[in-house]
């Protein structure tokens, strides 16, 4: 029988290879990982692979990145647990993500129109006209509205499913590419965002966060079940 062809892409297989060392116990809490040359070497990779592998890992804080020094496996955190089961499989877990984005990132908003400076929406303008990884530009955007409201502990929980929520962004982002009226109506609704951010209209900003959140689920979902 012929195996499914895997979709991934090659930082995440590192990803996946990295983490599957770390839990079989070749790499232990607070020991140092082999130096990015070192695991382009194993994996039979390039640099950017490895790179992108590591910064996510260390967005679900299974490792901790020195400056100068190189990357150290993080103790056991309830939080990485977390984000390593929410990897968007299908359509239980993207509708459990969205359903916790949604009770978080509307009230959000609400507090970024609210208190925003003028610099703050200047850099919410430049990630909507950003030219390169769509997706990155993406989950930088709804992290900033995030850092904009100014609220540790809801930025925190943010970050707490970052990992998810990046995963999430990237998939939606795969399907623009192949789908302009998709790529049209979450641009729309980005600006429609920023605009009620920018014109401070909290219950505004709240309103249009949720009709976006809402579409970008129906997106993930209908692709999860036309592979299926």
């Amino acid at each position: 029988m012929v195996g499914k062809i895997s979709t991934k892409k090659v930082s995440e297989q590192v990803e996946d290879r990295i983490e599957e060392m770390i839990r079989s116990g070749m790499f232990k809490a607070g020991e140092k990982l082999p130096s990015v040359r070192e695991l382009c070497d194993m994996f039979e990779v390039g640099r950017s692979a490895v790179r992108d592998a590591m910064t996510t890992l260390k967005g679900r804080g299974i490792l901790q990145v020195k400056q100068g020094e190189g990357a150290y496996v993080c103790s056991f955190d309830s939080s990485s647990l977390f984000a390593s089961r929410l990897m968007l499989p299908n359509t239980k877990d993207i509708r459990e993500l969205y359903q916790v984005r949604k009770m978080l990132e509307p009230g959000l908003a609400e507090i970024a129109a609210t208190v925003r400076s003028d610099e703050d929406v200047e850099v919410l303008q430049h990630l909507l006209s950003e030219d390169g990884n769509k997706g990155e530009a993406d989950y930088a955007f709804h992290m900033k509205i995030a850092g904009i409201a100014g609220n540790q502990i809801l930025t925190g929980l943010m970050d707490f499913i970052s990992a998810a929520t990046r995963k999430a962004m990237s998939d939606v982002h795969q399907q623009i590419q192949s789908n302009e009226e998709i790529s049209v109506r979450i641009l729309e609704q980005h600006e429609r965002i920023l605009n009620s951010i920018e014109s401070k209209q909290p219950d505004t900003a709240r309103e249009n966060m949720i009709l976006h959140l809402d579409y970008v689920e129906t997106v993930l979902v209908n692709n999860v079940l036309i592979q299926l």
